[in-house]
């Protein structure tokens, strides 16, 4: 009888095992054929100003509801398109990566709207060592001589991208230096109006900066006796001395009036002259 039972049981449990694979089975193959969408994304590295064509895209499934914001599902959309921001193989292509509808390809495609794009001769101290790479920020330093024929040193510009280094405008696959003769920056109107000037009336030197450093860092610059003399900075950089505790006011008692001098009646003279004669009485 304990045996019979024993069987029934085990009976049950392998009919319960069976029941929970058919059903997680059945639960999985559901999940698989769920709704999917697809993602258009690179099938090469795209370059800045380059222009996209059907054969640099492909799609990828994606699950619907999930797309990353600004991708695109059809090629027809995505053909003539221009790169501003450069985009490897296997990621999606983003509206925000792309230049404005029409623009033609070409560098000037990638320069934000307002901003302007000029070139400025360098050489391997000039330009970093070699180090300089499309995308990268530099602040620009610039060494004249001022309206007292004193040599002075400062920075003039911060945190402005580079957008090409010589005549190319992507960023390299590896870190290597290379010394080149010329790189074009994205400035302002009047930014541009100063790097001219200052490459005319002096030397233009770049300094390459951290792309997340956002934060602008003014000085005084520095002149050649600020060079030799080891307390010229801290001079330029003391701070105003604090202000000194107002003393707590203390109430004194108000004077006494003085007491009132007796007024003394001012003696009076008179010179009789009578003749020859002169005599004097005092009142």
């Amino acid at each position: 009888m304990q045996s019979k039972r024993a069987l029934i049981m085990l009976a049950l449990s392998v009919l319960a095992g069976l029941a929970a694979v058919i059903l997680a089975a059945r639960w999985m193959g559901q999940q698989a054929a769920g709704e999917k969408s697809s993602v258009l994304v690179a099938t090469r590295d795209l370059e800045l100003g380059q222009a996209i064509t059907a054969q640099m895209l492909q799609p990828i499934a994606w699950p619907a509801g999930s797309q990353p914001e600004g991708s695109f599902n059809d090629v027809k959309l995505l053909e003539g398109r221009v790169v501003r921001a450069g985009i490897y193989k296997g990621e999606p292509v983003l509206e925000p990566k792309l230049a404005p509808e029409g623009t033609k390809a070409g560098l000037d495609s990638v320069i934000k709207p307002g901003h302007r794009a000029i070139t400025v001769k360098v050489n391997e101290v000039v330009g970093v060592a070699g180090f300089l790479a499309p995308g990268s920020y530099v602040d620009l330093l610039v060494n004249i001589n001022d309206d007292r024929d004193k040599s002075i040193s400062r920075v003039v510009l911060e945190r402005i991208m580079v957008l090409a280094v010589a005549q190319e405008a992507n960023r390299p696959d590896n870190s290597k230096a290379r010394v080149v003769n010329a790189v074009t920056l994205e400035v302002l109107p009047e930014q541009a109006e100063k790097i001219d000037l200052a490459r005319n009336v002096g030397t233009l030197s770049l300094m390459l900066r951290n792309q997340v450093d956002i934060e602008g860092t003014p000085t005084n610059g520095i002149t050649r006796e600020d060079l030799f003399d080891p307390t010229a900075a801290a001079k330029k950089t003391a701070a105003a001395p604090a202000p000194q505790p107002q003393a707590t006011p203390v109430r004194r008692a108000a004077p006494r009036p003085a007491a009132p001098r007796p007024v003394t009646e001012a003696a009076g003279t008179v010179e009789v002259i009578r003749g020859t004669q002169k005599s004097t009485s005092n009142f």
